[in-house]
């Protein structure tokens, strides 16, 4: 199957936030079936939901031949190997990994939506992304990344700088 060009966001808020999502990159990256093409910068964001510590956010590109269901199961199996435990909704986390893009797919089922739902109106996640993908265009609204990016509010995104290795 040809590979598939896919955007994911990463969050963490528990533990050693920045070493969480740089595992992350490694384990994905080490999945013989998932390439990692590039990654942004951190950004530390105020958490949305129960009182909770700030969340340090970035986004990746990926190449996989996964279906989406097949990457979202990959993803979903990262985070419980860092000890991801879903409790309250937008509750804090060690790692959160969102499928935003795959590919220009629509895909609408009960436990997976592409593109992600709320990546429009999230400045935690369009900030990120629009650094290393500003041309991706959205196939719902039509518009680049770097447009969407430029609708949303900045306030409470705070650049941190590359994840160290």
């Amino acid at each position: 199957m040809t590979a598939v060009p896919c955007a994911i966001a990463l969050g963490s808020n528990l533990g050693d936030s920045q070493t969480i999502l740089r595992q992350a990159l490694t384990a994905l990256a080490d999945c013989p079936d998932i390439d990692v093409i590039a990654r942004s910068s951190l950004y530390q964001t105020i958490a949305i939901g129960p009182p909770q510590p700030d969340i340090l956010n970035a986004c990746a590109l990926l190449n996989t031949p996964l279906s989406a269901r097949d990457l979202l199961d990959r993803l979903l199996g990262i985070e419980q190997q860092f000890g991801r435990v879903r409790g309250e909704r937008w509750g804090p986390r060690t790692l959160d990994l969102d499928l935003l893009f795959y590919g220009q797919a629509l895909i609408t089922e009960p436990t997976l939506h592409i593109p992600h739902p709320r990546l429009r109106e999230r400045a935690f996640v369009l900030i990120p992304l629009a650094e290393i993908a500003p041309s991706w265009c959205d196939p719902v609204s039509g518009q680049s990344v770097r447009l969407l990016c430029q609708a949303v509010d900045p306030a409470g995104v705070q650049p941190l700088g590359p994840i160290s290795a």
